[in-house]
């Protein structure tokens, strides 16, 4: 096996997305995927059941495609990345079972990865969508990488100063993600799912200073200061927020008066991307990163990108955006993340571990 420019295949199944990547060192050779997004319409969230079921279905077609598309075999492969976690117990199950399968039968090494490590892994490949390239870490500088994680199951701030052995949690939400908030308002808005979308589009319509809805773990009683940070200094909350969206349709709705669905739309975005923008940049100053990376689904916010690009610029950061279908859910980063693991000499997993919906982001790999 070349450590130089391993060959890896990555398997992705954390949630409604079934994700086959394969890259070869830093280039992206294929990234199929399969979602199940809907089939959960109806439901308004990620039926777990559902996910499950239809990664059973998509693995198998999922796999042809991208060594079709990849040009190579299964013998060609040099290791299998699959996410072990964090994410759904049953969706994660099914692609480390077969990562198991595949592992067994060619006899190829197998690394158990953490899904929220790998979103910083896609963005060192060097067709990521940006101009920065594989050399992202390299020259992130002392203080490593920043990366900031927005998705409907993740918000969180990171710290890298070796993406296969030091990576730190700076701060999490301590309730709901930011991209589940927004499919909680969406429905509370009578507007579709999924909802970071559905509210996006609202918005451009709305006043994003209609109503001052609250910043969650925002004052100094949880934030502290530099010299005394507080206990949830990076810490998110959204749960107090989406009760504030609820309140303030519940009095339209009892005076009788027409909901200002954009308004409503525009201020509580603004809410949102406010504190992740704000605890993000306070970050990065703090622990000297000159470098953030943005990844997960919402990321594809326009306010969001809008905020974060003003803030960074007037904060010295450089920001990172891999191109979309690299930071929603995809098995690209996993197998991106293999590689970095088969290169810096790690240990293969090997057959025994288990699946662990929420892995800490300090356990890079099995």
């Amino acid at each position: 096996m070349s450590t130089r420019e391993p060959l890896v295949l990555g398997i992705e199944s954390s949630c409604d997305e079934t994700g086959i990547g394969i890259v070869r060192g830093a280039q992206l050779l294929s990234n199929t995927i399969s979602s199940s997004m809907e089939e959960h319409v109806r439901f308004g969230g990620v039926i777990p059941e559902i996910a499950s079921r239809a990664h059973l279905d998509a693995m198998i077609p999922a796999l042809k495609a991208a060594l079709a598309e990849a040009d190579i075999t299964l013998d060609q492969v040099d290791a299998i990345a699959v996410t072990a976690g964090p994410g759904l117990a049953g969706a994660l199950m099914v692609g480390v079972s077969a990562a198991k399968a595949l592992a067994i039968a060619t006899g190829k090494p197998l690394y158990g990865i953490n899904h929220l490590v790998a979103h910083v892994g896609v963005g060192l490949l060097e067709d990521n969508g940006t101009e920065d390239g594989s050399d992202l870490l390299a020259n992130a500088g002392s203080g490593g990488l920043g990366a900031l994680l927005v998705s409907g199951g993740h918000t969180e701030i990171l710290q890298v100063r070796d993406i296969t052995s030091d990576v730190r949690l700076l701060g999490a939400t301590l309730d709901d993600a930011a991209g589940e908030a927004y499919d909680k308002v969406a429905r509370l808005l009578g507007l579709d799912y999924p909802g970071g979308p559905a509210i996006d589009r609202a918005a451009a319509e709305g006043n994003r200073n209609a109503f001052v809805f609250p910043r969650g773990l925002s004052n100094r009683k949880f934030m502290g200061t530099a010299e005394e940070p507080g206990a949830h200094r990076y810490d998110f909350s959204f749960s107090g927020l989406k009760t504030a969206v609820a309140r303030v349709i519940e009095s339209f709705e009892a005076a009788g008066e027409e909901v200002p669905v954009a308004d409503i739309a525009a201020s509580f975005q603004e809410a949102v991307v406010d504190v992740i923008t704000k605890k993000a940049m306070l970050a990065c100053r703090e622990q000297g990163m000159k470098t953030l990376l943005l990844g997960g689904g919402v990321a594809a916010n326009s306010r969001l990108r809008e905020l974060l690009a003003a803030r960074c610029a007037s904060e010295g950061v450089r920001l990172i955006i891999p191109k979309f279908t690299l930071c929603t859910d995809n098995g690209a980063m996993v197998a991106a993340l293999g590689a970095r693991l088969v290169a810096a000499g790690r240990e293969p997993s090997g057959v025994d571990f288990t699946t662990d919906s929420s892995l800490p982001v300090t356990t890079v790999c099995f």
